[in-house]
Order: structure tokens, then sequence, then C-alpha cells
């Protein structure tokens, strides 16, 4: 990824005649690498329809959060901007393309906007968290700011009216 301490999580698979398995959390990995390790919250984001945008969500100080996430069902086009002043990517945004069937996993620091557009119905999304939710801290950007220019794949179909007043740059 090309934003500064966002990195794409991809699984070690040990395959048999039932499947495979593989690790997705190892918190000493983590700590080896700076990342925060403590998972203190886990969600799951369920969207019905096939274009449907979430985001762009981050929380404020003192309640910062990193996030791990994967697509458990069905596929998402996942978004993050950069919105540490005293970042190289400043105002920069990525995508990454998270599946059901390539169990990719984002590592998104502190600091950080994150969305999705799902690219097919019932599609569902298992986060990771280094923080609680307070809803006091919690903000976003508008998902279509055109500071941003984000290019999402589909049209939008379903936008919650909160997403949609988030306010632009």
């Amino acid at each position: 990824m090309k934003l500064d301490g966002v990195f794409v999580l991809e699984i070690e698979k040990i395959k048999d005649e039932r499947g495979f398995f593989a690790r997705s959390w190892d918190t000493e990995i983590f700590s080896k690498m700076n990342l925060k390790s403590q998972i203190i919250q886990c969600n799951i984001s369920f969207n019905n329809t096939k274009g449907t945008i979430r985001g762009m969500h981050f929380q404020i100080k003192p309640y910062e959060e990193s996030k791990i996430v994967r697509c458990t069902k069905g596929e998402v086009f996942e978004v993050i901007i950069d919105l540490r002043e005293n970042s190289e990517t400043f105002l920069q945004w990525d995508s990454i393309k998270l599946t059901q069937d390539n169990h990719k996993m984002v590592y998104v620091p502190e600091g950080c906007a994150l969305g999705f557009q799902t690219l097919e119905n019932n599609t569902e999304i298992f986060y990771q968290m280094t923080q609680k939710f307070f809803p006091k801290f919690a903000k976003g950007l508008r998902w279509n700011d055109p500071k941003l220019g984000i290019k999402w794949p589909l049209p939008p179909t379903v936008i919650s009216q909160k997403d949609k007043l988030w306010p632009l740059l």
C-alpha cells in the first residue's frame, strides 16, 4: 500500500484434504513490527446491496484507533485516507479489494479514515479495533469529497444519511 503505516496482511495457508488452516492474528509479530497489537473490540458490518458505501470513518484523540479489516463474505473496495498531518502521505488515499476468496486483510493505523463500497450483494466485513467506539469522538469525511477524488468502482446505491452529511475537507 502506498500510505505510511498501512499494510496488507496475507495469511499462510496450511492445506490438506479438509481445506486449509491459517493464523489470522499474532500479537507477538505485530509487536515486533511496532504495530498496535491490543485488540479491544471486534465488529461486523453486513450490507444487503451491491454498491453500498460506508465511510469515511475515524475517531479523534484521545480515542484514535487502528483497525484490521477482512471481508468474510462477498467483496468490497476498501478505501483508506491518511489524515495524519505529519505523514508524507497526508490527505492521500489508497484502496484494496478485499474478498472472501483472497483472504487478505488490511491494517489501518491511527489517524486514517476508512470506508468501503460493496461489490456484491450480502457482503460482510469483520473489523478488529484497538479502541472502543466513542460516539462523541467518532468523525467522518464525505465519501465524494472532490479534494480527495476517490474513484469508486460502482455508482452508489445505498449511503446512510449520516455518511451523506459528513463535512468536506
